[in-house]
């Protein structure tokens, strides 16, 4: 297998427009030359005097939002730049020192909430009332007073925006460690034929046919990481201390409280994902069962669940994934087609080379006043074509946000921003399964369906289990070691495997290392399962054309930060306080593996 190419030699139609944000690296560095000065100088002219007159409010939020846009550029940049090549030590610099600009931005403004609260809520709605000026800020004020009561005094509110910084060091070393330090052997296919194993690769390895490939394939890629487990087991844990001491200090019981909260989520959604997958992980032991009869084995190890059940490799370039995608997504109208399909190609929001250093998995990200941009490594396989239409789906939601929404409110969380990813992919899986009738494509489509649903509705729903279960032990006040995670991600495993499937307590249990980044966001994992729940239940009324379906979608787009999530959601025509969107998608789940039984066993 032929070696990744370095950065530099990656060509340029493969790689992002970054010189729409910062046409060289000297004019980035001007920029954060600018943008230091920025949060003292705002510090000193409005620190103690917001509650002088709706005019210096009004003023203070306009010149507040202006620096957090300069800001976010620098750090957009520098972050980009190092998500490519994370070997590169002047990006990396680059990448820490926004870091830290970040952090003593915030710090420097940390005076803002507390000010804003002590002006007193009613007071500020009469202002409101006298100052039309100050209206758009309606619903800022209103998640500020609802949160009122976990804001503390000024000088901790600065404390907590210095530490921000140094406590992000336990999610860099697990993520160094990943991305820079875990070295994997090759993988013996079983013709004696040595292949790469990165992280990259994995997803052909684990799909290949030839048993002995997948299974050293992942043996190699689990021992790899179980080589810092230690380690990496050190920085989790001082990642969830971190939210405990947050939810605490903010004057919550749990740190699920806290996370739910500050989303203005009640903190049954997160149940209600727990035990909607619990009701329905029959469902996935249905389709371990039928991939063990089309594999002809007597029982399924965890490295054959990932594995293609059929040889024939269905190969898309990128130009005709992007064609397909624009086709799957054509119900959407003429206009948000053209926007993809210009996105994708001639303004190159795409980063889709393969290369040295460059960061594992995928992400779009989308800061008003520049492009959206994507990350991630296309293969030509349907599963990248599925990545590329996710990731699509969060650029335009980027996009549409960031064209009709002022600054305070172009930031979604991701509650509200994995339902547009999914939304695309749903209908691109549709237009595929009713347009395409070779059989190898339809079996592809398929085998990526379930395999995004694995994803989404099962490993995510995993890592929420085990989320909740560590950060429950610290809370008691336990330090849980490497040995006590991989074997409660073990036991969570085999709960949705079933018994027809071998979990390896060690190499299968380790999972929880080989995700750097989703662990250390709190209560992040679930989502994703509510996302594609949503997703679906839009998805659906848009094919069947229900009248306002593709208008109140594109209005859930558009409403950006300016909503609570659960109403924007309401707005696009789904209800995710309940758990019968997720109900409903593992009955899709179960449908695409009807389909899959008619396809492979007749």
């Amino acid at each position: 297998m032929p070696n990744l190419p370095a950065r530099q030699d990656v060509p340029v139609e493969e790689t992002w427009n970054l010189e729409s944000i910062f046409a060289t690296k000297e004019a980035w560095e001007a920029a954060f030359q600018e943008v230091e000065q920025l949060a003292p100088e705002l510090k000193k002219r409005f620190e103690g005097r917001l509650g002088e007159s709706p005019k210096i409010l009004q003023t203070w939020l306009e010149e507040l939002q202006t620096a957090e846009q300069k800001l976010l550029k620098v750090i957009q940049y520098a972050q980009l730049n190092y998500s490519v090549d994370t070997t590169n030590p002047e990006s990396a610099a680059m990448a820490g020192r926004s870091g830290g600009l970040a952090s003593r931005a915030t710090a420097a403004l940390a005076f803002e909430e507390p000010e804003v609260m002590a002006i007193g809520f009613e007071k500020i709605k009469s202002w409101m009332e006298e100052y039309p000026g100050l209206k758009s800020y309606a619903h800022y004020f209103a998640k500020l007073e609802r949160k009122a009561a976990h804001i503390r005094s000024q000088e901790v509110e600065a404390l907590f925006s210095q530490v921000a910084d140094p406590f992000h060091t336990a999610a860099q070393t697990h993520g160094i460690l990943v991305n820079a330090d875990v070295q994997f052997r090759p993988a013996v296919d079983s013709q004696g034929i040595k292949h790469e194993v990165t992280h990259s690769k994995m997803r052909e390895l684990n799909g290949s046919t030839d048993r002995k490939l997948r299974r050293n394939g992942w043996k190699s890629y689990a021992e790899g990481h179980l080589a810092y487990k230690h380690t990496m087991a050190n920085s989790l844990t001082a990642g969830y201390k971190q939210d405990a001491f947050f939810a605490q200090a903010r004057g919550y019981q749990t740190s699920v409280e806290a996370t739910l909260d500050n989303a203005t989520l009640p903190v049954e959604v997160f149940h209600n994902v727990i035990e909607a997958f619990k009701a329905n992980v029959p469902v996935w032991h249905r389709y371990w069962e039928l991939r063990r009869k089309v594999m002809g084995l007597n029982k399924l190890h965890v490295y054959d669940t990932y594995a293609a059940l059929s040889d024939t490799q269905v190969d898309i370039p990128f130009t005709q994934a992007v064609e397909w995608i624009c086709e799957g997504l054509a119900p959407m109208g003429g206009e948000y087609v053209k926007t993809v399909r210009q996105g994708a190609t001639v303004q190159r929001w795409v980063d889709r080379a393969m290369n040295k250093g460059k960061r594992f998995g995928a992400f779009s990200y989308g800061v008003k006043g520049s492009q959206p941009f994507i990350m991630m490594s296309y293969d030509n396989s349907i599963y990248s074509m599925s990545t590329l239409a996710h990731e699509l789906g969060h650029s335009m939601h980027s996009y549409y946000t960031g064209q009709t929404q002022p600054w305070i409110y172009s930031h979604y969380g991701l509650f509200a921003a994995e339902v547009a990813s999914n939304f695309h992919q749903a209908l691109v899986r549709d237009y595929m399964l009713k347009t395409k009738p070779d059989r190898a494509i339809r079996l592809a489509v398929l085998e990526e369906a379930m395999s995004n649903f694995y994803r989404y509705f099962f490993t995510m729903p995993m890592l929420a289990q085990f989320d909740l279960e560590f950060h429950t032990r610290i809370e008691r006040g336990e330090s849980p070691t490497a040995e006590d995670m991989n074997k409660v991600m073990a036991r969570n495993l085999q709960m949705g495997y079933g018994k027809g499937v071998i979990v390896d307590e060690e190499r299968d249990g380790c999972l929880w290392s080989q995700f750097s980044t989703h662990l250390y966001s709190n209560f992040y994992n679930y989502q994703y399962t509510t996302g594609i729940a949503g997703a679906h239940s839009l998805a659906a009324g848009v094919l069947k054309g229900k009248p306002g379906a593709v208008d109140n979608y594109q209005s859930f787009l558009k409403a950006g930060g300016s909503l609570y999530p659960l109403d924007a959601l309401k707005l696009a025509g789904v209800d995710l306080s309940t758990p019968e969107p997720v109900h409903q998608a593992f009955r899709d789940l179960d449908g695409y593996i009807t389909q899959l039984e008619e396809l492979l066993l007749g």
